[in-house]
């Protein structure tokens, strides 16, 4: 009897683990120029998401950086293109651009970085994408973001 209810509630304790919504996503960036992944899903249940930055490379970051920036699909080149006159210390984006959603440092080859943002934050009938801000990477460095 009591190696039934032992079994009953570690199944109880598995199950509830697979059924808790994953709230991060871990990304890898390399010195080609691209990211692992494509698309980044965040379920409805996060309150928070957070996604971690990897440089899988070995080049620093003013050759070949890196970051991770998430906003609406339709402001990602806008972004992009207003934070080239930025420059690298301000991880080539605007102070303050209220169009970004989260995003992360740049960063360089071996290094890595995090952000967690509030998913209220997403409306679920708009379109969210993610890039690197990093110039001209935006052409190869890009995915979407999808509430689940």
């Amino acid at each position: 009897m009591i190696r039934k209810l032992v079994a009953a509630s570690v199944l109880t304790l598995a199950s509830g683990h697979l059924l808790a919504a994953e709230c991060s996503a871990e990304v890898d960036s390399t010195d080609q120029m691209s990211f692992t992944t494509k698309a980044i899903e965040i379920d409805k249940s996060c309150e928070q998401f957070t996604v971690t930055l990897k440089h899988t490379g070995s080049l620093p970051k003013a050759v070949m950086g890196h970051n991770l920036v998430i906003s609406k699909e339709a402001d990602m080149q806008p972004i992009a293109t207003d934070g080239l006159s930025v420059g690298i210390d301000k991880d080539y984006l605007k102070e303050g651009d209220a169009r970004v959603i989260a995003h992360t440092k740049v960063i360089g080859g071996g290094e890595k970085d995090s952000v967690t943002f509030d998913v209220s934050k997403l409306d679920p009938a708009e379109t969210y994408g993610f890039f690197c801000s990093f110039p001209g990477h935006i052409a190869m460095m890009k995915g979407t973001v999808t509430l689940k």
